[in-house]
This record gives C-alpha cells, sequence and structure tokens, in this order.
C-alpha cells in the first residue's frame, strides 16, 4: 500500500519573510497545478536574493519530488540543504525532511532515516516549530511501514496522531491515513478503513485536495485487496484524475498498478498487462524502485499465466534484487512465497524444479511465521497467520511431501505444534519511552469542525487499537527425538541469512 509522506517539508517562509512569487507559487500547487507552480518557483530561485531564494530552492525541491521526479528532487534538497544555515529553524529541518520524502520514494530507506534523524536534532531546541515535529514523526511512520515493521509504524502513527491533535487538527489528515495503512498491512481490515475514512474527511475539510486524492487512491487500494472492486472503481478514477492532471507520475503509476490488478482478477490479461506496463514505465520515470519491483511482480504472475516462464523468472529477479538491496528481508520473504507458488504448475513436469520449489517455499514460510511475534496483538497475530503464514506453511507441508521428504514433513509438524510463548520479560517491563522525544507542543489551533471530528474519532479508535494484547516471543527452536535434533535447523539458518531477520529465540524447548 502506498504510505503518506509528508506535507512538513514545505518551508513556509518564516525565516525569510513575504515574497509575491512564492506566494504565486504556492497557489499554484494548492490547486494542482503542480507544473505551473514549479515554473514559479524555479523563477523565484532566479530572481529573489537571501533567504527568499532559499525557500524558493526548497520550493522547487519538494514539487519536483511531487511530480514525481524523486532523483532530481533529492539532488535538488542537497543543493538547497548545501547553503542552508544549520540554525535556519525552519528551513534546514524542512528541506531534510523533504529529502528524506525524495529518498523514501527512491527506495533509500537508510539515507531516509538518517536525514530524518538530522532533522530531529535540528529540531530538538524547546519552542522548535510544532507542524515540523510532527512532519518528522508522520515521515519516521513512512519508514516504518516501507521496511513493514509493523509495531514501530503503529507506534509512531498513533504518537504523530496525538501530536496532530495537540498541535494542529488541520494536520491530522497523513497520521490517520498511516495508522489505516498500518493496521490494514496486519489484518485490521474493517478499522483501516474507518481511520482511512477520517483521513479523508480531514483533508477535504482542510481544502487539500492532494491530501484527499491520495487518501481516495489508499481507500481505492484497500477494497481492491479485499476484493471489493466496485467500491474501489469510482475512488480510484477520481483520484487518478487528479494527479493525471497535477503530472503526478508516481501516483498516477499506482492508480495503473491498481487499475492492472482489476483486470487482471477480472480475467482481462490483455489490459491487465497494459496497465502494469503503463505503471513500470511511471515508476521507472520515477525512479521508484519499490515499486517498480512490486509492479514487476505482478508482470511476472501474468507471465506465468501466460506460459511465458522465462520472461516471469526474469521480472521477478529484478523484483527480488530491488528488495535485497535496500534490505527488504521480509519483501524478499513474500516474493519467494509467490515464486514457489507460480512454480506449483510445473514441479511435477520440469526435472530439479521441485528443489528449487522447496528451498524458496520453506524459508519463506518460517520468515513470514516469525514476524507474529512482532506484533502488538492477538488479533492481529492471528489475522496475519490466517492471511500469510497459513498459505505459506500448505504450500512448504505440500512440495515436502511431493518431494518424498518424510524428515522436512516431520520437522514442520513439530514446528507448528509449539504454539506461541508469552515475553514475560517485555510483560513485567515499564513501558517503553515515547518515540518523541521533543516537548509538548502549543495547544492546538482553531479548525474546522470536521477535521475536530476526524480527530476526535480517530483517537478514539486508535486508543481502542492499542488496548488490546499481550507481547509473545520470537518462536523458540525444537529439539525432536529420538537425536534431539533442532527441528529445521538448516532451514533456519538458511532463512535468517536469505532474508536479514531473526526468525527464531535462542531458546529451545524439547519436542
Amino acid at each position: 500500500m502506498a504510505v503518506t509522506g509528508s506535507e512538513g517539508s514545505k518551508s513556509g517562509t518564516p525565516d525569510a519573510g513575504e515574497s509575491p512569487l512564492l506566494r504565486a507559487g504556492a497557489e499554484a500547487v494548492e490547486r494542482g497545478e503542480l507544473r505551473e507552480g514549479l515554473r514559479i518557483f524555479e523563477r523565484a530561485a532566479q530572481v529573489e536574493h537571501g533567504d527568499l531564494r532559499l525557500c524558493a530552492l526548497v520550493d522547487v525541491a519538494v514539487v519536483t519530488d511531487r511530480l514525481g521526479d524523486h532523483a532530481a528532487a533529492a539532488e535538488r534538497f542537497r543543493e538547497a540543504l548545501s547553503q542552508i544555515p544549520v540554525d535556519a529553524r525552519r528551513m534546514y529541518p524542512g528541506a531534510l525532511i523533504g529529502l528524506s520524502q525524495a529518498l523514501q520514494n527512491l527506495g533509500d530507506l537508510d539515507g531516509a532515516q538518517e536525514a530524518l534523524e538530522r532533522a530531529r536534532e535540528a529540531l530538538g531546541y524547546d519552542d522548535a516549530p510544532g507542524d515540523l515535529r510532527l512532519a518528522c514523526l508522520v515521515s519516521s511512520t513512512a519508514v516504518a511501514l516501507h521496511r513493514q515493521q509493523w509495531w514501530r509504524a503503529l507506534d509512531l502513527a498513533s504518537e504523530s496522531l496525538d501530536a496532530a491533535r495537540r498541535f494542529g487538527p488541520e494536520h491530522a489528515g497523513h497520521p490517520l491515513m498511516n495508522l489505516a495503512a498500518a493496521h490494514f498491512e496486519t489484518g485490521r481490515w474493517e478499522l483501516a478503513q474507518d481511520f482511512a475514512g477520517q483521513a479523508l474527511a480531514a483533508f477535504g475539510a482542510v481544502d487539500d485536495p492532494a491530501g484527499v486524492a491520495e487518501t481516495r487512491q489508499n481507500l481505492a487500494l484497500m477494497h481492491t485487496r479485499t476484493g471489493s472492486f466496485e467500491a474501489a472503481e469510482p475512488l480510484l478514477a477520481a483520484a487518478q484524475e487528479y494527479f493525471e492532471a497535477a503530472g503526478a507520475a508516481h501516483r498516477a503509476g499506482i492508480g495503473r498498478k491498481v487499475m492492472g490488478f482489476i483486470a487482471e482478477q477480472r480475467g482481462q490479461t490483455d489490459a491487465a498487462e497494459a496497465r502494469y506496463r503503463e505503471a513500470l514505465h511511471r515508476f521507472e520515470e520515477s525512479h521508484a524502485v519499490i515499486d517498480a519491483a512490486d509492479v514487476r511482480l505482478r508482470l511476472a504472475t501474468t507471465a506465468f499465466a501466460a506460459g511465458r516462464f522465462e520472461d516471469g523468472e526474469s521480472e521477478l529477479a529484478l523484483a527480488r534484487g530491488s528488495y535485497a538491496v535496500r534490505g527488504l528481508g521480509l519483501h524478499c520473504a513474500q516474493l519467494d512465497y509467490w515464486h514457489a507458488g507460480l512454480l506449483e504448475p510445473l514441479v511435477t513436469q520440469v526435472p530439479g524444479l521441485l528443489a528449487r520449489a522447496v528451498d524458496l517455499a520453506v524459508p519463506a514460510a518460517l520468515a513470514l511465521d516469525a514476524v507474529r511475534y512482532e506484533l502488538p496483538d492477538g488479533a492481529q497475530r492471528d489475522s496475519w497467520n490466517r492471511r500469510i503464514v497459513n498459505p505459506a506453511l500448505r504450500l512448504a507441508f505440500r512440495y515436502a511431501y511431493l518431494a518424498g521428504d518424510a524428515r522436512l514433513v516431520a520437522d514442520l509438524i513439530e514446528n507448528q505444534c509449539a504454539g506461541t510463548i508469552l515475553d514475560i520479560d517485555r510483560l513485567d517491563a515499564a513501558p517503553p519511552a515515547p518515540l518523541d522525544l521533543f516537548e509538548p507542543f502549543d495547544p492546538p489551533s482553531e479548525s474546522a469542525a470536521a477535521v475536530q471530528d476526524a480527530l476526535q474519532l480517530g483517537t478514539a479508535l486508535a486508543a481502542v487499537a492499542a488496548g488490546a494484547g499481550l507481547p509473545v516471543a520470537p518462536p523458540p527452536r525444537i529439539a525432536v527425538p529420538p537425536d534431539g535434533h533442532i527441528a529445521l535447523s538448516g532451514w533456519l539458518e538458511a532463512a535468517e541469512q536469505r532474508y536479514g531477520r531473526r526468525v527464531r529465540a535462542d531458546r529451545v524447548i524439547p519436542a
């Protein structure tokens, strides 16, 4: 799912005073005329001086990123940062937050996190601008969502929502949408749609057409992934009209990908592949490498369905390479599981393919199974197991059985019988310090009633969502009699090396 970044990187010009050109550019962007806004800001960068010129440079970078040229945006942000004094109270941290957003879109999550850490340091003084502190939290949530760090994303999104309530309700849309994304990915679909509805109301109340369009697109994606295509299509069409008119290539590419998926599910293979190719072109044009990898997975699926197995393998290899080089181990595990499933019709026909399918399916299933201990409550763990883990383990069992590997089948059974262990240390420990180490925000500003309603309901939903569940420990290792060997030992090692994730605790229990 697309995640919500931040509008906090706008310079806002308090450091610099007034500029008719900057005001005109901002008005054009607010109308959705991104290219006109970019033209005006570029002109301002040529004719303004001092802080106003620096503000223009930052605004050029922000709009370039929104247009989807993320590589150029990152260069523009770096150019601006090389000239902005580190004590510029708004421009310097704002540019760092904007740089983080561009780097997230480029898939450079380490660079994005580093930029955010620098921004937090720059905002560490007592009366730092609250909207930028909030923007830093929102962007940190987006990084956690990209990394599929669900627990951290939920914590950060909840904290962001509380910060919006305390500082300014008009900024509530982004944390609400990030809460929707995090809960959707961990199986709380109804709750996610409630949060997304509140985000839509919040963006609409402050007349933010870009926020409205992004939220409509995200809602459409939720409906699509739950099979409600009729509910998705009007939202998708409205969002796509905005992004195409604004020239926002990256977001338009996301819309094309969702259109392709709907066509694929309806059996319209040619139309699906055409939409996927259009999306891939937009993503490559924007250097949005993670989204490009995601759509390659769909292209691999259509290629396998059409019997073009070499094309499908090529797409999967390109996608996996993009995930792996960025340290996205869970993405790699999900792709390997999907790859193993695509091989199923062929494993009894192609010599040697069954062994490869086993090698893909078993470590991927173990890595996906281990995710449950990271989730904050039992409902989310149950949903993750039902939707993700159980199908992956069924595939691993099936391939182990077809391969005639009795020991692997037995070890998989022992692994599943081990159950879940309560994490006493985490249960007894004092609650962690809040992730936002800043001082309290100023009182909320006056805002539209619809935004206040969205905040009140969103905060209530967040409190309910956070109130359930006991922490669990990472799954233990199982010693299997009579020889006492560790069940799946080689497979566990392969999973941890392959995906760069801890999939089992060091603790050993007898079968």
